[in-house]
């Protein structure tokens, strides 16, 4: 498993001051999801980026801390595209406890799950009576040379992964997104 700082990071004095997208939706059914809020925003060197999730304590898959383990958990996903034709793309898939299921893919499905984030991403998490946060930064140079930041512009998709139970080995998973990707 990858290693991550996890760490106080001082990133901000008031994420107040950023406007957030709230209205991540649950475009695959009827159920009332709860709220989930998102920040971001860089300073020239590195995106910093928060995720506040609402509702119930989350539910967390552990038994030998594997970051695959993080697919059957509660979590907040950034998804990072290089181009239209999503070849490659990259994913941070980030539970409440702060860990962290990297991956490098290609489209359709063509998973690395062996491949790690380079070594700047740091990433704290809460778990609070609202729910959780997380709060990361990453290094705009990363970016840069994985070919994600290109005329100042990053591609990515924002979804929150909610569990609603656990069962055996399996998470039981609400998918809500930022953009409706308009697929079953």
């Amino acid at each position: 498993m990858a290693s991550y700082k996890v760490k106080k990071i001082d990133i901000f004095n008031s994420w107040e001051e950023i406007t957030p997208l709230e209205n991540l939706t649950c475009p695959w059914t009827e159920k009332k999801v709860p709220s989930t809020f998102f920040k971001a925003y860089h300073d020239g060197e590195y995106l910093y980026f928060r995720f506040d999730a609402e509702g119930p304590a989350p539910l967390i898959y552990e038994k030998a801390n594997h970051k695959l383990e993080v697919v059957h958990s509660e979590r907040v996903e950034l998804f990072f595209r290089s181009d239209e034709k999503m070849n490659p793309y990259y994913c941070l898939e980030m539970d409440p406890k702060g860990r962290v299921l990297d991956y490098e893919a290609h489209y359709y499905r063509d998973f690395n799950r062996e491949w790690t984030w380079p070594h700047d991403l740091n990433i704290q998490a809460d778990i609070n009576k609202k729910g959780y946060s997380l709060e990361g930064q990453i290094a705009l140079k990363t970016l840069e040379d994985l070919g994600l930041l290109k005329n100042h512009i990053i591609e990515a998709g924002v979804y929150r992964g909610h569990c609603t139970e656990i069962v055996d080995d399996k998470g039981h998973i609400t998918w809500m997104t930022w953009v409706n990707p308009g697929t079953a």
